[in-house]
């Protein structure tokens, strides 16, 4: 085995890394390129099972599957590149991933939908409207109008006393509409105020490390 193919496999999957012991659903695997593409970029290894074992694969034949996710079951398409390494007569087929700057991609289910997917350790998850407002919200040319209301002051105020916060909780507290709660909590991630924290069970919201709110307040002022 190559150096550079076991000292992957022995990483094992991770929030950049994904193990597919071979494609049988190009929806499947569109899922994953979402997730990478959505978050930080990553590796696809076909022909790989869980456990880190080789099973290899019909490289030719999954390539084509791979490019049918990205082109066809993933909107806007995905850009990726591939590469074959050949080890005791298997083929194991890389696929590489660049995290992108025309977020958010979505994948089209069984049923027709379109979701949008983002990766967090070692699992795909579902992006809730936050996230994907967030993703639009980046690629704008004209920036980001805050009005710094009662609203935006009551979370931060509430985030600096218990850390984190939901979405249902914050339009709940705040007295909000859930769309309100979602802008000012978009609005506020893509200007790096707040970061998201996504567990096994839901999505909260927490201040960013490096976010100074007395120096912040000062300059909205000026």
């Amino acid at each position: 085995m190559s150096q550079y193919l076991q000292k992957l496999i022995l990483e094992g999957e991770h929030q950049q890394q994904d193990f597919k012991y071979c494609i049988s659903d190009s929806k499947k695997i569109a899922k994953s390129l979402v997730a990478f593409a959505n978050t930080d970029g990553g590796r696809l290894l076909i022909g790989v099972k869980d456990n880190g074992n080789i099973a290899g694969v019909r490289s030719e034949e999954e390539y084509y599957m791979v490019e049918s996710a990205a082109k066809i079951f993933s909107k806007p398409p995905i850009d990726f590149d591939t590469r074959q390494h050949f080890i005791e007569n298997k083929t194991v087929l890389e696929v590489i991933i660049e995290s992108s700057s025309n977020k958010p991609h979505f994948a089209k289910n069984d049923q027709g939908k379109w979701l949008a997917y983002f990766r967090k350790d070692d699992e795909n998850k579902l992006a809730n409207k936050v996230m994907i407002e967030v993703w639009k919200k980046q690629k704008r040319s004209q920036g980001i109008f805050l009005s710094y209301s009662e609203t935006e002051r009551f979370l931060l105020d509430y985030l600096e006393k218990n850390g984190s916060i939901s979405q249902s909780a914050f339009s709940r507290k705040a007295q909000i509409t859930y769309r309100e709660a979602e802008r000012v909590l978009s609005d506020f991630i893509t200007l790096g105020i707040l970061e998201i924290q996504a567990d096994e069970k839901n999505i909260q919201y927490t201040i960013a490390e490096d976010f100074d709110r007395q120096e912040w307040e000062a300059d909205q002022w000026h």
